[in-house]
């Protein structure tokens, strides 16, 4: 591995977290419950930030569930997603750590068109602004535009940070 770029410390990181679920309640404000969808394993983490601080900033009632596919070949297993309650007319909000071409956020959204969902939301701590589908982050920590060659590591945990490698 080459280099490492730091991009956000801890502090920064929280920092985007904490907006980000303003900015999620901003645009839900009248609802009573959503529920946030976090893709495995890093989007499992970071919504589970996410529903932490919207639990502290608001009295929506905030559902936490995990989405599993595989990320490199999604075609090739069913997604996956624990148990919930009933999803009808909720908002969804499905979160990821870092968005590249589009691919896993496209097929992890997947699972919400057979649901009776009132709105799908997308929330990504890091875009890079290389888009290959046909979706786009309605919430974002950071926009940082790379070079395909780099890649964006997001460590949760003790150390917290974001880096470009």
């Amino acid at each position: 591995m080459g280099t490492k770029t730091l991009v956000l410390d801890a502090k920064q990181m929280e920092q985007k977290i904490c907006r980000m679920a303003w900015e999620i309640f901003e645009k839900n404000h009248l609802e009573k419950e959503i529920v946030i969808a976090g893709i495995s394993p890093q989007g499992a983490l970071l919504s589970q930030r996410l529903a932490e601080q919207l639990s502290k900033i608001s009295g929506i009632l905030v559902e936490v569930i995990v989405i599993e596919l595989n990320k490199d070949n999604p075609l090739s297993e069913p997604v996956q997603v624990s148990a919930h309650s009933n999803l009808k007319n909720k908002v969804v909000i499905l979160v990821d750590d870092v968005l590249k071409s589009g691919k896993t956020l496209m097929y992890g959204s997947q699972y919400f068109l057979n649901e009776p969902i009132k709105k799908l939301m997308t929330t990504i701590l890091i875009d890079r602004n290389y888009k290959n589908y046909p979706i786009k982050a309605d919430v974002v920590g950071l926009s940082l535009s790379t070079t395909l060659q780099e890649h964006v590591m997001v460590v949760f945990g003790k150390k917290e940070a974001v880096y470009l490698t």
